[in-house]
């Protein structure tokens, strides 16, 4: 099985967690307040990290590679999970995994700003479609609450895209599942303190429920997940691998009407059939964007030492 096929198979397994993480975290801010869950995911998720790190004794990542991992962090360790967390007070889980199917065309030109990658034109052609799908539909049923949640998915996905895309880049050489573990530690400091300080006043209240969806959120959708995920894009490209994004609101959805009883309305289902089909064009002319970066770059040897 060559490199690219590989990296859509990790890809598209990390899409299939990451699916969950808009259910779970639409669950968790029933009692959770957003900045509590946003740094209580990423310290739990931290502390992970840095059991594997020193279980399989990895090497620091260089100097070098530091100025990357803070963007990663930024991106996808406090940016993402707290615009998310803001968001879900305000539309449903439903109506926000809409809004990840943007996510192919920020990472996409992140990928081309930072990971020098040029996709062919109707690579572009089928991003844009299927980004349009999804900004139709947030215009066909905006009132002000609803649109106050919906700005928040659009910065959410701005933010996200930008780490994908430099953690996509840094995979290539300091290996997927290290770059989320070191974006994790450098955070992990702050977002402890944090968590003392946002903890709530009393736990009395809190179901079950929400607890185990903040430990869904920080094993599967912070660590795990980006294991996958970042590998996938390490292999098979940032530009062409994250289109398979396309595919998580049609995941997102089927998890919000089968777990959360949510309604999906009948616009939700064809605009996440339509982003589907935006996902076999722009796979078809994405390998422009393989070509143009080196394949098979070696890993920096953070290999476990014997």
């Amino acid at each position: 099985m060559n490199q690219s096929k590989n990296g859509w198979i990790f890809g598209l397994i990390g899409v299939i967690i990451f699916s969950g993480s808009l259910p779970a975290t639409r669950v968790a801010v029933a009692d959770f307040d957003p900045l509590f869950l946003t740094v209580a995911r990423a310290a739990l998720a931290g502390l992970l990290a840095v059991a594997t790190l020193v279980c399989l004794r990895q090497k620091r990542p260089d100097r070098t590679d530091i100025p990357s991992l803070v963007i990663v962090a930024l991106g996808v360790v406090v940016g993402f999970p707290l615009f998310t967390a803001l968001a879900l007070q305000h539309i449903t889980s439903a109506r926000s995994i809409v809004f990840i199917a943007l996510l192919p065309l920020a990472t996409a030109i992140f990928g081309v700003m930072r990971a020098g990658e040029r996709p062919h034109p109707a690579f572009w052609a089928f991003s844009l479609a299927g980004s349009a799908f999804v900004v139709g539909f947030a215009l066909s049923e905006a009132s002000s609450g609803v649109l106050i949640g919906d700005a928040f998915m659009v910065a959410a996905v701005i933010v996200c895209g930008l780490g994908y895309a430099e953690g996509g880049r840094l995979s290539r050489t300091l290996g997927g599942w290290q770059v989320i573990s070191w974006a994790l530690v450098i955070s992990l400091p702050l977002m402890l303190v944090l968590s003392l300080i946002t903890f709530p006043d009393t736990l009395a209240g809190i179901g079950t429920s929400s607890w185990t969806a903040l430990g869904y959120v920080s094993m599967f959708s912070m660590f795990i997940g980006f294991a996958f995920w970042y590998r996938g894009l390490a292999q098979g490209g940032v530009a062409a691998v994250s289109q398979l994004q396309l595919l998580q609101p049609f995941f997102g959805l089927l998890l919000a009407a089968g777990l959360l009883r949510e309604e999906v309305s009948l616009i939700m289902a064809v605009v996440s059939v339509a982003v589907v089909a935006c996902v076999a064009g722009a796979k078809r002319f994405s390998q422009s964007a393989i070509q143009a970066r080196k394949a098979g770059v070696p890993q920096r040897g953070h290999q476990p030492r014997s």
